[in-house]
């Protein structure tokens, strides 16, 4: 067989064997049990920056991770608990606040923040609950920057108290995720100044 025959049949081998595995992986992510939000389908088999990217209520929080070079700890192994707050939750914060924040000169200030939304380990909203109810009402999380959230249960909802005393309430529940879970919350939850 000439070579121009053998590479023609290498190349025609490896569109087929490309899209045998796109179509696979296609096959895969149909399967999965995908919960909407901001519009998109978030695939368990992806990470938590991978799905966020797909969420246009959380355009904010992709930035802000971004700006804060948290993007690589964030697609790590984990698994993490992510409270993520929408866009609707970073415009309550003053005005001019994001902004700031995303500026190179706060990005430990950035970081500090954003971390005081993740908890180490894979907190379904059935070990939150479980935890509040063990608590006789209440339960204390440590963030991964060091601070403390409290949860509890106002009727069948889950409530974040932050160090500050300001609240949010979880949206949306249990966006599982290939490195943890996802919690949408509706309010930006902020810890107290000292890093």
């Amino acid at each position: 067989m000439k070579r121009s025959n053998i590479l023609t049949v290498v190349a025609f081998s490896m569109t087929i064997l490309a899209g045998t595995s796109s179509f696979a992986q296609d096959t895969m992510m149909k399967k999965e049990k995908t919960v909407m939000v901001g519009g998109a389908a978030m695939y368990p088999s992806k990470n938590i920056v991978e799905n966020a990217l797909n969420s246009k209520d959380h355009t904010t929080l992709v930035a802000a991770v971004k700006a804060a070079e948290l993007v690589t700890t964030l697609q790590g192994e984990g698994p993490f608990t992510v409270f993520a707050p929408t866009n609707k939750a970073f415009n309550k914060l003053p005005k001019g606040t994001v902004e700031t924040l995303v500026m190179p000169e706060n990005k430990a200030t950035l970081q500090h923040i954003l971390t005081y939304h993740v908890l180490a380990g894979d907190y379904k909203a059935m070990d939150i609950v479980k935890a509040i109810k063990a608590g006789n009402g209440k339960a204390m999380f440590t963030t991964v920057n060091g601070g403390k959230l409290t949860a509890m249960l106002k009727g069948k909802k889950v409530m974040l108290m932050d160090e500050k005393g300001g609240t949010s309430w979880v949206t949306i529940a249990d966006v599982h995720q290939s490195n943890g879970v996802i919690h949408v919350i509706n309010t930006v939850l902020l810890p107290n100044d000292k890093m």
